[in-house]
């Protein structure tokens, strides 16, 4: 498992994006999907520095990357006050579609396998997301 630890700036979406694309690209991933992760990466992390994090650089995002056997695992670990993904409206209804944000739940779990968030215990969310091989 490799971990990162970076401080709620737009900075660090790079940062993560760019730890991302490498241990997916070492861990065999194509073009098509190395496109999917870096994008899904992204939006994790830009809703945990803007959203839960509120760009308060006191707060860390907590990034852990993790291949098991034809799976990559990252989790995106923000310290907010946490959310509800179903109360997210929906970026392709009609009423929202010109819309600037909203877009990244979408997203990630179009570019992953499996998405799922999680109320960390100590506080925040966590979002899960796998790519299989």
């Amino acid at each position: 498992m490799t971990e990162q630890v970076l401080p709620s700036r737009i900075e660090s979406i790079a940062e993560a994006a760019a730890t991302a694309a490498e241990i997916a690209g070492r861990f065999g991933f194509g073009e098509e999907a190395l496109f999917g992760i870096d994008l899904a990466v992204r939006e994790a992390v830009t809703n945990a520095v803007v959203h839960g994090n509120r760009q308060d650089a006191t707060r860390n995002v907590e990034i852990g990357y993790t291949t098991s056997g034809t799976a990559l695992v990252i989790t995106v670990r923000d310290r907010g006050g946490g959310f509800d993904p179903a109360a997210v409206p929906d970026p392709t209804d009609a009423q929202n579609l010109l819309k600037a944000s909203g877009r990244g739940i979408l997203f990630m779990r179009n570019f992953m396998d499996d998405v799922r968030w999680e109320n960390h215990p100590e506080g925040g969310i966590v979002v899960r997301m796998t790519k299989n091989k």
